[in-house]
């Protein structure tokens, strides 16, 4: 006769995480709302204090909770923190593997770009690029002095795809420009000449505004064709 194991029973302090997830979406609670003591908390999730302090620790670590010592404990905000020091890491012991994770999310990141530029040239008139047209005068002016820095040149991204009005959209660039700027000293020096960088995001950038999608298209691949020739000599 076979035997049917029983369903583990989840800990108190899971229980307890999944209390207080639950507890933020019914009471309708957004980032930066207070969320109720720890005494309140033993007594609506009917749980001991070190089962929600284990919990409270654990939603801490993924964001979900916030906690300001001195202020009290809050709904946490979106971060995507976890997943850049997560791919940093794993790019780094992949490198001394011979392989060279690093590049497939400069793919990544090149095929999302591919997408958002033609989802720009969509919103027409709508999209306010001036400010991005401020960005490139001044790295015409790093360029003319040495190489474009990298706060530039991520200042760039953010604001051409601000207009598209997805904060997500921001979060996800962020996070893999942070894990490429983490892995700096492996990547080297840039080879590509400054005057070259400041082209190839003026290029991007007159095709949005020109509406010209296929042209839009090929000068995010012409500017990333640089990115992947300086991720390329790791494996050199």
């Amino acid at each position: 006769m076979t035997t049917v194991p029983r369903p583990v029973r989840p800990s108190r302090a899971v229980e307890a995480q999944e209390g207080v997830k639950d507890l933020i979406v019914r009471r309708g609670l957004v980032a930066g709302d207070p969320l109720p003591t720890e005494s309140e908390l033993m007594e609506e999730l009917q749980v001991s204090r070190n089962s929600v302090r284990e919990a409270l620790k654990a939603l801490q670590a993924v964001g979900i909770v916030d906690i300001r010592h001195g202020f009290g404990m809050f709904v946490g905000r979106m971060s995507l923190a976890g997943l850049v020091n997560e791919l940093t890491f794993h790019s780094r012991i992949t490198l001394q593997n011979g392989k060279n994770h690093l590049a497939n999310l400069i793919e990544i990141r090149e095929i999302l770009e591919s997408g958002l530029v033609e989802r720009l040239i969509e919103l027409g008139p709508a999209a306010d690029l001036t400010p991005v047209a401020d960005v490139i005068v001044r790295m015409e002016a790093e360029a003319q002095a040495g190489p474009v820095s990298p706060e530039t040149d991520r200042l760039f991204h953010d604001l051409l795809y601000r207009p598209l009005g997805n904060p997500l959209v921001g979060q996800l660039l962020g996070a893999f420009w942070d894990v490429y700027y983490q892995l700096r000293d492996q990547l080297g020096v840039p080879d590509e000449p400054p005057g070259d960088v400041v082209t190839r995001h003026r290029d991007i950038y007159t095709a949005v505004l020109a509406g010209d999608r296929a042209g839009a298209v090929s000068a995010v691949h012409a500017h990333f064709k640089g990115v992947r020739n300086r991720v390329g000599r790791i494996d050199e």
